[in-house]
């Protein structure tokens, strides 16, 4: 017996749009989809398949069911194989349920007790707009959002009062497991009288979180006034996962037929506001990048998706998190935009200030996915040289391998080829190559020339044929030529004054040249040593290869790699501060952000797999060399290697200012670094702060 939820599982994961798709030639009715009944015969279209609800329905002859049953209707197929063919589309193993009574007593008590977490947070919902309409200054802050009660209303928003317990005026036993396991309560300590619970939210704005169904499955609370963090998002439950729900769909259901687009935004404030302004198709990500889920769920509902962005760096970020997610589901027949708005603006301020016009002129001009992926590959990237081009297509590469198959795909090829100076059919050969290298295990099956100059990113790791090994380059040979508005202390052991070589000054590894005797030299029987040498092996001090010392740059990284952890331990401005590290550190840091946007954080050995996986190890070897050389590396260790970080790009700050002719407004801003710096030298790390 397949288990049942499976059957639910597959469902969720399958578009029933798609399965029906290879059987009848289905046309978009507003959010539906249309076709002629394959069941019996017709000339209007009276066939229709919901992406909404997963299902179809003939209005002729009253056929209806979900996937599985249209494989089993149209195909013949049992009730077993059927299941077995979505499975395999999808990627899926179709398990035997072959639990014991026992075991399948116990799973449907626990999924009937999962099933009344939704009745509790109902039940907080509806104590919190009570409490909504006896606090005039929550209402009060509401209207000074612009915000009307009937909007209010229909996103059944609410407040948390103050005190820690105010809940319990909500429930006849606040000590009820459902309430902690919900979200709801907070609960430290040992069972016993030093136990305590409280109150999750306090003082808080509150934003329903709701399923597609309409269920309450969690919150999301805003401060009122100044305080940390501004938004406090419900936990992980059985019924709420961050990554799988979008604030507002339930809402949006309307508006996206209405509309025709889904608008994606940042924030449940966004949502709410350009519903007042009149855009009721917005939907936001709840506290979290965009994942493939989120864009998967999206289309079951709309063809067309416009994400709006902050027009800073953060907000550049999440755009590229977006198009990573976006890219397998772009279609030819579906769109995806984005919209930035000017830094200062989110999309709330932005109505309020200009007006809902000009922010639907916005979305009218929003950027193309294609646009937006070769902006993307081209970011920091000089498309006048030839080098500038190659790294442009290496970043697009797997960006268009992401998309699927179709004319969106064939059509961006030509378009990078034509940017990086290529006809079509030499850069398909040429990704077609490193393909094959990639599942030749990495190497390419052409030999490099002997005695090649050193990659700055790729220092040989092995050599033949009696060649010597090359020198062993330390950090310092990564320094990139621009270092932007990082100048690094000499002190601190950064770039090329941390004891290596600058970039000018080194010559390429010419190899071993062929040896010949000096005029005074002797065969070796008439040799005598001298002194006190001893023969090899007896008690020789190993040689370590000659080392430029690690830079701030390298050792932040190095920790930060081995305890991917202390990411989300980070404050948004030291987030910022690492993705502006010039070259393969930078490039490394957006890498590892995107990692643990999708995956999480884990062990080196999980990052390094998928670091070969998507190409990035080679760049990185010269920074990682000795990653395991050093004790388990501290916290506190790494927030020193980030105050280094902070103070060298002041005193580059600094540098700057007081070059040439300095006006009264940049002296007073070069006292206000050089005290800044003091501070972060001064302040012991437990009270350090980068802000």
């Amino acid at each position: 017996m397949i288990p049942p939820g499976f059957i639910q599982d597959l469902l969720s994961r399958t578009d029933i749009v798609e399965v029906v798709g290879r059987h009848v030639e289905l046309k978009k009715a507003g959010i539906n989809h249309k076709g002629l009944c394959p069941f019996h015969g017709e000339k209007s279209p009276s066939f229709i398949v919901s992406p909404t609800r997963q299902t179809y329905h003939c209005f002729g002859c009253g056929v209806h069911g979900n996937a599985v049953g249209f494989l089993m209707e149209h195909s013949g197929l049992g009730f077993v194989e059927a299941v077995q063919e979505l499975a395999q589309q999808a990627g899926m193993q179709v398990p035997q349920d072959e639990r014991s009574a026992e075991e399948r007593e116990r799973a449907a008590a626990q999924k009937k007790r999962q099933s009344t977490l939704t009745d509790v947070l109902l039940r907080a919902s509806d104590h919190y707009r009570g409490q909504l309409k006896k606090s005039p200054r929550a209402i009060d802050y509401l209207k000074k959002r612009g915000l009307t009660g009937q909007i209010a209303a229909h996103f059944a928003l609410g407040y948390a009062p103050e005190g820690w317990r105010a809940l319990a005026s909500a429930f006849p036993a606040y000590d009820d497991p459902l309430l902690a396991e919900a979200g709801m309560v907070i609960v430290s300590g040992e069972e016993g009288e030093e136990q305590k619970r409280y109150d999750r939210f306090r003082d808080r704005i509150m934003f329903p979180i709701r399923n597609v169904q309409g269920d309450t499955i969690g919150f999301g609370g805003r401060v009122l006034d100044k305080g940390e963090p501004k938004y406090l998002n419900s936990p992980e439950t059985p019924v709420f996962s961050k990554g799988r729900e979008l604030y507002g769909l339930f809402e949006a259901r309307a508006g996206l037929r209405q509309r025709g687009y889904a608008l994606v935004v940042e924030g449940y404030m966004d949502v709410v506001a350009l519903a007042q302004s009149g855009f009721n198709n917005a939907v936001a990500t709840l506290g979290t990048a965009c994942t493939a889920e989120h864009v998967h769920k999206l289309f079951r509902f709309t063809e067309s998706v416009v994400f709006s962005f902050d027009g800073d760096a953060a907000g550049r970020r999440a755009a590229g998190r977006a198009l990573e997610a976006a890219l397998p589901h772009a279609t030819d027949t579906r769109s995806v935009k984005f919209l930035f708005l000017p830094a200062e603006h989110d999309p709330d301020s932005y109505v309020r200030e200009l007006g809902s016009e000009a922010f639907e002129r916005c979305v009218q001009e929003a950027i193309p996915l294609s646009r937006q992926l070769m902006e993307a590959a081209a970011e920091g990237c000089d498309l006048g040289s030839v080098e500038g081009r190659a790294r442009m297509l290496s970043n697009a590469r797997p960006l268009w391998q992401a998309l699927p198959q179709g004319l969106l795909k064939r059509a961006l090829l030509g378009e990078l080829a034509k940017r990086a100076q290529l006809s079509d059919q030499d850069l398909m050969s040429a990704w077609q190559v490193q393909a094959e290298g990639s599942r030749g295990g990495g190497r390419s099956e052409q030999r490099p020339p002997r005695n090649p100059a050193p990659s700055s990113h790729s220092p040989r790791s092995s050599f033949e044929d009696g060649d010597e090994p090359p020198p062993d380059f330390g950090p310092a040979d990564y320094e990139p030529a621009d270092y932007g508005d990082f100048h690094p202390d000499p002190g601190h052991g950064g770039g090329a004054a941390g004891g290596g070589p600058s970039a000018g000054e080194r010559k390429p590894w010419q190899g071993k040249k062929e040896w010949k005797p000096s005029g005074d030299w002797k065969d070796k029987k008439d040799w005598k040593g001298k002194g006190s040498w001893k023969r090899r092996g007896e008690d020789e001090a190993p040689q370590l290869p000659r080392r430029a010392p690690s830079s701030p740059m390298d050792n932040a990284l190095r920790m930060l790699l081995l305890n991917s952890a202390w990411w989300e331990r980070l404050s948004a401005e030291d987030h910022q501060l690492l993705h502006q590290l010039p070259g393969v550190h930078g490039e490394l840091v957006a890498w590892l952000e995107r990692y643990l946007v999708h995956h999480g954080a884990g062990p080196w050995s999980a990052l390094e797999a998928s670091m070969s996986e998507d190409g990035v190890l080679d760049s990185a070897r010269g920074l990682l060399v000795d990653l395991f050389t050093e004790d388990e590396p501290q916290f506190e260790v790494f927030q020193l290697a980030l105050r280094q970080l902070w103070i060298a790009r002041l005193e580059g700050e600094a540098q700057k200012l007081v070059q040439g002719t300095p006006s009264s407004e940049d002296l007073r801003r070069f006292t206000q670094i050089r005290a800044q710096i003091k501070q972060l030298k001064d302040t012991p790390l437990s009270q350090e702060s980068t802000a």
